[in-house]
């Protein structure tokens, strides 16, 4: 019976902690901005956004080059070496944009935005604005979440385009595939509905509000101690990383798998 009574407990506090973060999350959207909350929002654009650019850069470069590789190697043998572009522009335009964009931005941003908000509850600065009339939520939190919400499908579009010039790189510069080929079957096959609305922009708007629903919550609800902050930090990236990858294989299945 304890061993019920505890599962029972811990289902309980689930279902009441993502009933706060959805009541959290409505009246962030329901809330209406001011002057000061856009000059907190570009602040933060610039934190969030700005600063998870480099990593975003040199991951898609990377992944691009090994792109690049693979795909030569693979339909190198089946004749069929002029389709790298086709390959290398749809992978990256339909899955590993959006969802290594994404998992990057959890352990970058979001991570920053939950150890930043735990902090601050920590050292009882949410406790002072509230009893100065401030509204923590919208001072604090909103900002932070609409700057990840607006960030993160911009940094996926820049995650492809350098992942397919990576690509473009190793395919034809050291490896010696036709550029009119390479670039042609691209622009023949990448429609910009179903690839790049659907499969980028989409998915990364949709990963945005969760990783970031997740991290600033992890933040404003966490236990104001070390440890607790720890905790809550790691739980940012675990849940984010899960939550990405299940909603990626909704997504999918919805876009592109005729369900």
């Amino acid at each position: 019976m304890n061993a019920i009574a505890l599962l029972g407990r811990r289902v309980i506090e689930r279902i009441r902690g993502i009933g706060v973060a959805s009541i959290m999350l409505l009246q962030i959207l329901c809330s209406m901005p001011t002057w000061l909350g856009v000059k907190l929002f570009l602040y933060q654009m610039y934190r969030v956004g700005f600063l998870s650019l480099l990593i975003i850069a040199v991951s898609g470069l990377f992944i691009g080059l090994v792109l690049g590789l693979q795909g030569y190697s693979i339909l190198v043998n089946v004749g069929s070496e002029s389709m790298l572009g086709t390959m290398v522009s749809l992978t990256l335009l339909r899955e590993l944009a959006p969802v290594v964009a994404a998992l990057l931005f959890a352990g970058r941003a979001g991570s920053a935005l939950t150890a930043e908000i735990g902090l601050m509850k920590a050292t009882e600065q949410l406790s002072s604005m509230e009893m100065i009339g401030v509204d923590p939520l919208k001072r604090i939190v909103s900002p932070r979440l609409w700057a990840g919400i607006v960030s993160l499908p911009m940094l996926s579009v820049i995650f492809a385009a350098i992942g397919i010039m990576g690509g473009k790189l190793v395919g034809v510069d050291f490896l010696g595939v036709d550029e009119g080929s390479f670039w042609s079957g691209m622009q023949s096959t990448v429609r910009f509905y179903e690839d790049i609305f659907q499969g980028t922009l989409i998915k990364s708007f949709v990963f945005a509000i969760v990783c970031t629903w997740i991290a600033v919550y992890q933040g404003y609800a966490c236990e104001p101690t070390s440890e607790g902050i720890a905790t809550s930090t790691t739980r940012t990236v675990v849940y984010s990383s899960l939550c990405v990858l299940g909603f990626d294989f909704v997504l999918t299945a919805v876009m592109f798998g005729g369900v």
